[in-house]
């Protein structure tokens, strides 16, 4: 739509408005406009058409600087929106890992303060993919083609293991749990407020988000 709209302004000025090269047709059709915009938007300049009025030279460089803005907003996004999707990725294999790594029915056998650590820890991350869905919301739109890799697929896994650390009978424990619990309310309200799950529980909105996401719960299999 930019070059489109930059092109209705040079197209009154075609041809005569305009220096061209040796060899060089000159056109007064739409084309030649867009093709005008489109070189003059992407920064390339290949210099065989150049401005020759003083309003239009003014013209010619507004666009360029505007089209140097809008590529150095593109590549600014998407070297922050991958990060933020990497972020995700690796809380859901964290989980996975300690999920594979912990005793069956006790998921804190290695000893409750090293436990406790490791519920802090994986609190931090879901209160990062929590600020990143708030700051990149575009990168909840992205589904994990891999279960392995999916926070909807594992997320409920971090709810047991809150719901287990606050009923053991260490107090760091207790207190690693109580975090973890939070980071996960606050992601629920995340995906209720801004992107409509449905659910009055944090449970609830897990559950509809692992679905939305073609992931089901238990087992991290998709549903494709």
């Amino acid at each position: 739509m930019a070059v489109l709209g930059w092109a209705l302004l040079y197209l009154p000025h075609l041809p005569e408005g305009f220096i061209y090269g040796d060899g060089i047709p000159r056109q007064a059709d739409f084309l030649e406009a867009v093709y005008l915009s489109m070189v003059t938007l992407s920064t390339v300049g290949f210099g065989e058409v150049v401005a020759g009025h003083p309003l239009l030279r003014l013209v010619s460089a507004s666009e360029a600087v505007t089209g140097f803005g809008l590529l150095t907003a593109t590549v600014s996004w998407i070297l922050q929106m991958y990060p933020a999707l990497n972020r995700r990725r690796a809380l859901a294999h964290q989980l996975n890992l300690f999920r594979e790594a912990a005793s069956p029915g006790d998921h804190f056998s290695m000893g409750p303060s090293h436990a406790a650590g490791l519920l802090e820890a994986l609190a931090g991350s879901v209160a990062a993919v929590s600020i990143d869905l708030l700051a990149f919301h575009e990168t909840y739109y992205f589904h994990e083609v891999e279960p392995r890799g999916s926070l909807p697929a594992i997320v409920t896994y971090a709810e047991e293991l809150a719901s287990e650390a606050q009923d053991s009978g260490h107090p760091d424990l207790q207190f690693a749990g109580r975090m973890l619990e939070a980071a996960l309310d606050d992601l629920a309200k995340v995906l209720r407020g801004r992107f409509g799950h449905a659910g009055t529980t944090s449970s609830e909105v897990f559950e509809h988000y692992s679905t939305h996401h073609r992931h089901r719960r238990s087992g991290g299999a998709t549903t494709d």
